[in-house]
């Protein structure tokens, strides 16, 4: 789950972390009584989770409260990349002297917390790396007792902040933004960039920060922050069934219950020369109504050519699975050739429950599989 550039920042101040002074506006009125109170030149910055926002016109600088209410005007409904800006970041605007880049990341290869930082900021930290990858640096995180203040002076002094003070106060930074990361769940916590002021102190500019989708559910004040505006219509339905699903570019929609079967089933789909329309994990449990539910996102795909259901039943029993298949069926009006691979606990009244539907039956994946493709083929 991505937050918006404002709700990063207010998530960053909670930790300590200096931000700039502003507020969100979703009118005019609202950008010109925001720039009033902060009492000086601002920033006004669309809110939509693309990038290059600046070149799509979508940052303006403005000098007095109406000027902010102006290019607020202008920046408000406009598009940027496909998507309609909505809300406005309205912040002071503030001068520097060089821009930093910091961030906390999931390492998966070392597999602990990572905490990467470069003199090079403003940039996106992909072509720092690509361009000059020694100016990055990295230090990963105790497991247990996480970012040490020996690490996050390290990385202040790796980046050229041989000043005391303000070695320090990047390595109070470091910490909190680590601990923003941990605390929350997130996937990534960066400020891009952190630029040093005039008088030496450092200042978060801007900011992003990831959340892990699992972990939402011990975060509702997080949860609550979701803007659903850039996702999929069908990711978004997938998620208010609460079904796992991901679009992909093939023909074949992919119905399955548990996430490895998914994977394997996908894989077996290719081998026999075809492409996964989808991932689409119903779970453990397979109703009337999720399945339906399941179907319809399929076949709102207009690439989808064939339908394969891959069931196990363990928990689940395989004729309660096929009950749901038929009842969705028949809520679901569709030409679409589906094949069904039911196996598990009762398969054999599972099987004669889809023996009276339309539905092509197969005893193994592979079997399936074979005649997906071939069905998608033929249609």
């Amino acid at each position: 789950m991505k937050l918006h550039e404002y709700q990063a920042r207010d998530l960053l101040a909670k930790y300590g972390i200096p931000v700039t002074r502003g507020g969100v506006a979703v009118t005019p009125g609202e950008a010109r009584a925001v720039a009033e109170s902060i009492g000086g030149p601002v920033v006004v910055k669309a809110q939509v989770f693309v990038g290059g926002r600046g070149k799509a016109g979508g940052v303006k600088l403005a000098d007095t409260p109406e000027q902010a209410e102006q290019v607020a005007s202008q920046i408000l409904g406009m598009s940027i990349k496909g998507l309609t800006v909505e809300k406005v970041l309205v912040a002071e605007a503030i001068s520097y002297t060089k821009e930093i880049y910091l961030s906390a990341i999931l390492d998966r290869a070392a597999k602990r917390v990572t905490m990467i930082a470069s003199a090079e900021g403003g940039v996106e930290i992909e072509e720092v790396a690509r361009t000059n990858p020694d100016a990055i640096i990295k230090i990963s995180a105790h497991p247990h007792l996480g970012l040490l203040d020996f690490q996050a002076r390290e990385l202040a002094f790796g980046i050229g902040l041989t000043d005391g003070k303000q070695a320090r106060q990047f390595a109070q930074i470091a910490s909190a933004l680590y601990r923003v990361f941990v605390e929350s769940d997130a996937s990534l916590a960066e400020i891009n960039p952190l630029v040093i002021r005039a008088d030496g102190s450092l200042q978060a500019l801007d900011s992003k920060v990831l959340l892990d989708d699992s972990a939402l559910f011990r975060h509702p004040d997080l949860a609550a922050l979701r803007d659903s505006s850039d996702e999929p219509e069908a990711e978004l339905r997938a998620r208010e069934a609460d079904l796992t699903y991901i679009k992909l570019d093939g023909t074949i929609g992919c119905m399955v219950n548990g996430a490895g079967l998914a994977m394997a089933t996908m894989d077996v789909v290719k081998l026999y020369g075809g492409e996964p329309a989808n991932f689409l994990d119903i779970g453990g449990g397979a109703g009337k109504e999720k399945v339906k539910a399941a179907l319809q996102i399929i076949l709102a795909d207009p690439n989808v050519k064939a339908v394969m259901f891959n069931i196990f039943g363990g928990i689940t029993r395989v004729d309660e699975v096929a009950r749901g298949i038929v009842a969705a069926l028949e809520e679901v009006q569709t030409d679409v050739p589906m094949v069904a691979r039911l196996t598990g606990t009762n398969e054999e009244e599972g099987r004669r429950i889809l023996a009276a539907s339309r539905l092509i039956p197969a005893a193994t994946l592979a079997e399936a599989a074979e005649k997906a493709v071939a069905a998608a083929r033929g249609a």
